[in-house]
């Protein structure tokens, strides 16, 4: 066994290695060095991980760029963000400056479509915010998304092709995903929204969720649409190198049915739970930070709404635990994500996930520069 000193100089020797790179987890490895990144916007498309590593996008279709912040729920203009995301075919959204998009009713993006801020500061507040509706690759990318509003039931543009739909009141989610699969939602700043800040429910799955920043909320994250649907069983999600704090009460995530990689997350001090979960679903949680509160009753990072729960598998490998946090491990056997060749990706120490965290949200990324 090697003695501590050893070990100390050996972490420390890691730890200047990952900072000696502007990148340091394997998504932003793979384009974040590039000074051209603005030129050759679709190779974000080859840098998913995990479940959701099929989704490409927009990758291939045409370059779309939003030039106004204004919104028409039936009728979008050119230049809009609504008008984009309904037209059929792939297509790569950028913004041609900083905006704040005041949406009128909830955004439904269609099928093979990427929305990337890179570059620009676009926030989408203070209205219904996104929906991903029976579609799939879609990748969401470098977002403000916060203060998001119930609706009101009403028309809204679906498609080019479909025309409109009359919705129903939708509960305020900063990004819900609804029998959807081939989704990639990273480097987002999420915040302070009615209901949830990403919510994956009703069958989808082949889901990544990385990078991004979730602060100031109460119900963070839903997997997993009730404990009666058991389509949800199919769903597998991939929840990396995110970072969870400050102002967080619980669901990072909640669970049902499905199967759950938690891998290389940063959590700071949560109110209620981290982890938790209802109708038995497979959790691993693998290289993550947990910092407790400071309140003894709630150093637990996992919940159990059924108390059968002791029986399903809910496994901890190589994570860090501060300030008296403590996994409740269940079941029998390792609950490995069995990810495809496309799929797989290193996962770190929990005590290296400052490092592979250190610039989750939205990034300032300059044209002609690395984007650091």
């Amino acid at each position: 066994m090697a003695s501590p000193c050893w070990m100390h100089f050996l972490f420390i020797f890691l730890s200047l290695s990952l900072s000696s790179s502007t990148s340091y987890n394997p998504i932003d490895k793979c384009w974040r060095r590039d000074p051209n990144w603005a030129q050759n916007r679709m190779k974000l498309a080859d840098c998913v991980v995990g479940f959701g590593s099929a989704a490409k996008g927009g990758k291939g279709g045409e370059i779309y760029t939003v030039t106004s912040p204004d919104d028409n729920a039936v009728n979008p203009l050119p230049g809009t963000l609504r008008y984009g995301v309904t037209r059929d075919g792939p297509l790569w959204i950028v913004f041609a400056s900083d905006m704040k998009i005041k949406l009128e009713m909830p955004l439904f993006v269609t099928s093979h479509k990427t929305i990337d801020a890179r570059g620009s500061n676009v926030h989408i507040s203070n209205g219904p915010c996104i929906r991903l509706f029976n579609v799939s690759n879609i990748i969401i990318h470098g977002l403000n998304i916060h203060d998001c509003k119930a609706s009101v039931a009403g028309n809204v543009l679906l498609s080019q092709s479909m025309s409109l739909g009359m919705m129903d009141t939708q509960d305020g989610d900063g990004i819900s995903v609804v029998t959807s699969r081939d989704i990639w939602i990273d480097h987002n700043n999420l915040s302070s929204c009615a209901d949830g800040l990403v919510d994956v429910t009703l069958a989808s799955t082949a889901v990544t969720i990385s990078n991004n920043r979730f602060s100031y909320h109460d119900k963070v994250m839903l997997l997993g649409h009730s404990d009666d649907y058991t389509a949800d069983k199919a769903m597998e999600v991939t929840v990396a190198f995110n970072h969870f704090g400050p102002g967080l009460i619980q669901r990072m995530p909640r669970c049902r049915h499905g199967y759950v990689h938690v891998a290389n997350n940063n959590y700071e001090p949560w109110g209620i739970y981290a982890i938790g979960g209802s109708a038995g679903p497979v959790i691993r949680s693998e290289g993550n930070r947990f910092v407790a509160p400071n309140e003894e009753y709630k150093k637990q990072v996992t919940w159990r709404e059924d108390p059968n729960g002791n029986r399903w598998l809910w496994k901890s490998v190589r994570d860090s635990f501060a300030n008296g946090a403590y996994f409740q491990p269940s079941g029998k056997g390792k609950a490995l994500p069995n990810y495809s060749s496309q799929q797989k990706f290193k996962v770190f120490l929990g005590t290296l996930v400052p490092l592979l965290t250190q610039t989750a949200g939205s990034l300032s990324c300059t044209p002609n520069n690395p984007c650091l």
